[in-house]
């Protein structure tokens, strides 16, 4: 096993923790990501994180973003991260840089580029020849940066390969992390290289690649009383290895953060306690659950900084447990992790495993976790003290001092001066300091003090103790003044816009037999039209396969509802529509799948946009019946049911139906009643697995026998078979409008006419305005008041974000329904489409309100 992890710099790895220049570190990091913030406003949000007391970021770097098609690159403007880890020096923190190539994120693609797919022998996140080519374009590209700005030199202190690897099929992890590893080396990176496991997988994230540090993601229910028993095992495991426990990625409540501090930890990095936006048409689709949710404009999780900057509760626990950190410095940066030495019990719900740490020089710092909300009372060591409400006190015991040793302290210890132990605490605290026991009152708003063998015992309550900047020599404590909150101003109802004349240019993309893929026509963010004419007499339904992100379909002239179905088969009624009929159809880039979710097709990674497939049914067949049965005691002659009818008493146990069908044309097989996924093999092939989400199979002209496995399942409602046969829509002209010349058209100079709200749009209609801002704003959250509309906004000449109102698939992150506009942007433009739907499409109203930003910081007070 590797004792430690160090290529030549100043930053070293080893079980005992992180090392820099050769002193202990325990770094708290936090996310923020300069991709999702104006550039103006990365100094403030930096300086922000710092004044929290924590001391790291962690930053992906998004491929996609740099490399803004293929061989052109940007990174100048919001693009310059080597400005941006340049301020973070400045300000005074290090760095975790997190390059990819995948980044996960919520991010359009992982950050993977969407032209990548186009090659269908490029595989993604593999050991194989053509992506690596890609690959190395991007490393050639941003390793130099990092190179350049790693410690001593700069902040970098970290670099991750990859992100949750273990997440992924890739079927050679070793060779794949080692193609990264070797180039990271080559362009010179010296400071230690990591990559997180997402669930747990060390090996599947790192391949076991040597200098390659596993890092850890773990996203416990805040409530779990099992969080220490997890977190201990995988300290443990890394320290047989030489390593130290590094959190990558977490929840952002800090009563968790003790748990994982107090468990083992040398790095704690909450996920997005910075939270940010994100614009354009960067945002991703396919987040947790449910397949197919939209990644919202506001990014945000609820960290410790909100999207517009203004600081919520958890930043005064975040200076908080900051100051615990500094004031046990390498005591606890060298501590090991363990369980209490001494007896502890609660009249509340805790941990069922409670996690403490030996440190260094004697004594032990123990997390005790109310999970509930109430106040309760702890007994530890046969001495009951008081625990708040949801809280988790960092309670030291049998710490050696100079000339005495501290017993039992039941609150966090947040300063050390010259005679002088300061606590922070809501609940009145218990100190037992040599032989002496004292209850310290904790009052809001005052300094309490007691005096024990000439040590000044102090506690501050919250927020006092988040504000503490200094202990004087005469031993009073100094804080910082709170900023005076300004008034928020009322939102500002607009009634009057400048309503444009014409619309964007969509450049020409040519005729093709079957409907080509927008990235395959030059268009990676951004949207197309297709338009097809065909003979639908007799014809009941279309079939669409493939289609995604947003597909509005019109047939002859009928608008149909605005889908999300991600890939998903879906079935069209054109009954109402015979002879021959024009077929129109948008289709927009929400973004591409971050994650890589099996259940739909467009959620695949790399998986593609466009309209797909549109097919003709031109027979719908039952196929419920005349199913041979192979299973259990089913012999030869085999027996004839129906599909899913075969009686046994061996329920779960897979049973085979078959049958040979004489296909004359292209066929679609679709299966109704499915509880649980099914396998389907043609012609005795590989199996393929058909499941509730898309439960479709095509099927090619010819004989094919089918097998069908299901599990037993009497219980079930049973599954259905059908066959309908196809024939393809042909010959189809597109349009294309990508995200650049939407943008042009956008900041353009256009003839405008005043108009009034409300304003109503036909299903389909599209309508550009122009919006007047107030002068020099501190930032604004813009929201709409209508139904059945899809918006676009721009400002300052960039792309804001995109909202949907009224009926609309389901959204993740922050408030789907607010476009931000930041201090200081200005010439709001809005793109308004008209969305088929339940309502008509209008716009009610537009209000504007004043974006919420800062923090409480400000100058020392004196408090006695």
């Amino acid at each position: 096993m590797t004792s430690s992890v160090t290529l030549g710099t100043g930053v070293e790895l080893d079980a005992q923790g992180i090392w820099i220049d050769g002193r202990p570190q325990l770094l708290l990091c936090a996310s923020l990501f300069y991709f999702r913030l104006p550039r103006e406003q990365w100094r403030a949000r930096l300086e922000q994180i710092r004044t929290s007391g924590y001391t790291c970021v962690d930053v992906y770097l998004p491929w996609n973003f740099h490399e803004v098609a293929p061989g052109r690159w940007s990174f100048d403007g919001r693009r310059d991260v080597a400005a941006f880890l340049d301020l973070a020096h400045e300000v005074g923190l290090s760095v975790i840089a997190r390059p990819g190539p995948y980044i996960c994120s919520e991010w359009d693609g992982g950050a993977l580029p969407a032209w990548l797919g186009v090659d269908p022998g490029v595989r993604v996140r593999q050991n194989e020849p053509r992506y690596l080519a890609h690959v190395t374009a991007w490393f050639d590209q941003v390793l130099p940066l990092l190179a350049e700005r790693q410690y001593p030199a700069g902040p970098v202190v970290m670099v991750q390969l990859e992100n949750e690897l273990d997440f992924f099929d890739c079927e050679d992890r070793t060779g794949y992390l080692t193609s990264l590893r070797d180039q990271a080396i080559s362009h010179g990176i010296t400071v230690p290289l990591i990559a997180c496991a997402g669930q747990g997988d060390i090996a599947g994230a790192t391949g076991d690649v040597p200098h390659v540090v596993a890092a850890c993601n773990f996203y416990p229910n805040d409530d779990s009383p099992h969080i220490e028993a997890e977190v201990r095992r995988y300290a443990g495991l890394l320290a047989d290895r030489g390593l130290p426990l590094l959190i990558t990625e977490t929840n952002r409540r800090h009563r968790t953060l003790r748990r994982l501090l107090a468990s083992g930890a040398s790095l704690i990095a909450p996920y997005l306690q910075a939270s940010g936006w994100n614009f354009g048409f960067t945002p991703s689709t396919g987040n947790w659950g449910a397949p197919g949710n939209f990644m919202s404009h506001d990014y945000d999780f609820g960290g410790y900084v909100s999207p517009t900057g203004a600081t919520r509760p958890e930043y005064d626990e975040a200076r908080v447990l900051a100051r615990v950190v500094a004031a046990l410095g390498s005591q606890l940066a060298l501590a090991t992790a363990t369980v209490p030495r001494v007896e502890v019990t609660a009249d509340f719900p805790t941990s069922s495993s409670i996690s403490a740490l030996d440190l260094d020089g004697g004594g032990q710092l123990i997390a005790v976790p109310n999970l509930d909300q109430a106040p309760g009372q702890a007994v530890v060591n046969g001495v009951s003290v008081a625990v708040a409400a949801g809280s988790c006190p960092l309670m030291l015991v049998d710490l050696p001092l100079q000339d005495t040793t501290l017993r039992l302290a039941s609150a966090d210890l947040v300063a050390v001066g010259d005679g002088v132990l300061v606590f922070s605490s809501a609940v009145p605290v218990t100190v037992v300091l040599g032989d002496t026991q004292v209850e310290i009152p904790a009052t809001p708003g005052r300094v309490e003090r007691r005096v024990v063998d000439g040590i000044d015992l102090v506690v501050l309550t919250p927020p006092n103790a988040a504000r503490l900047a200094t202990i004087r020599p005469d031993r009073t404590i100094e804080l910082d003044h709170v900023q005076d909150r300004k008034i928020p101003t009322p939102a500002t109802e607009v009634r009057t816009v400048r309503r444009r004349s014409g619309t964007a240019p969509a450049k020409p993309a040519g005729t093709h037999d079957l409907p080509p893929a927008l990235e395959s026509l030059g268009v990676y963010r951004g949207r197309g039209t297709y338009s097809a004419t065909t003979d639908l007499t007799g014809i009941d339904e279309l079939l669409v396969v493939g289609a995604c992100d947003i597909v509005e379909l019109s047939i002859d002239g009928h608008p149909q509802p605005a889908v999300a179905d991600f890939g998903a088969t879906r079935r069209v009624d054109v009954r109402a529509a015979q002879g021959r009929c024009g077929i129109d159809a948008t289709v927009e880039i929400w973004g591409h799948a971050n994650f890589d979710d099996a259940r739909l097709p467009a959620l695949r990674l790399g998986a593609l946009r466009g309209l797909g497939t549109v097919w003709k049914v031109e027979r719908v067949q039952d196929l419920d019946a005349l199913w041979t049965v192979d299973g259990h005691w089913a012999g030869d002659p085999a027996p004839i049911r129906s599909l899913g009818g075969w009686s046994s008493t061996r329920v779960g146990v897979p049973i085979t139906y078959s049958r040979r069908l004489d296909l004359p044309s292209r066929s679609a097989l679709h299966f109704g009643g499915l509880d649980q996924p099914i396998t389907v093999s043609l012609d005795d092939g590989e199996p393929v697995t058909v499941h509730r989400e898309n439960p479709w199979l095509m099927l090619p002209a010819g004989t094919t026998k089918i097998a069908v496995t299901l599990q037993h399942n009497p219980s079930g409602a049973g599954v259905h078979a059908e066959l309908l046969s196809l024939q393809p829509v042909m010959d189809w002209t597109c349009t294309v409008q990508d995200d650049e010349l939407l943008t042009a058209f956008a900041t353009s100079n256009a003839v405008t006419s005043e108009a009034e709200l409300p304003l109503s749009l036909a299903p389909g209609e599209e309508v550009w305005l122009d919006v007047d801002l107030p002068a020099d704003h501190e930032g604004l959250l813009l929201r709409f008041g209508g139904s059945q509309l899809r918006v676009t906004g721009w400002a300052s000449g960039e792309c804001l974000g995109r909202i949907w109102i009224g009926d609309r698939p389901a959204f993740s992150g922050g408030d789907p329904d607010v476009l931000w506009i930041p201090a200081g942007w200005s010439g709001l433009t809005l793109l308004l489409r008209g969305v088929a739907g339940p309502a008509d499409p209008v716009l009610r109203t537009l209000r504007l309100s004043p974006a919420t930003t800062g923090g409480e910081n400000g100058a020392a007070a004196d408090v006695s």
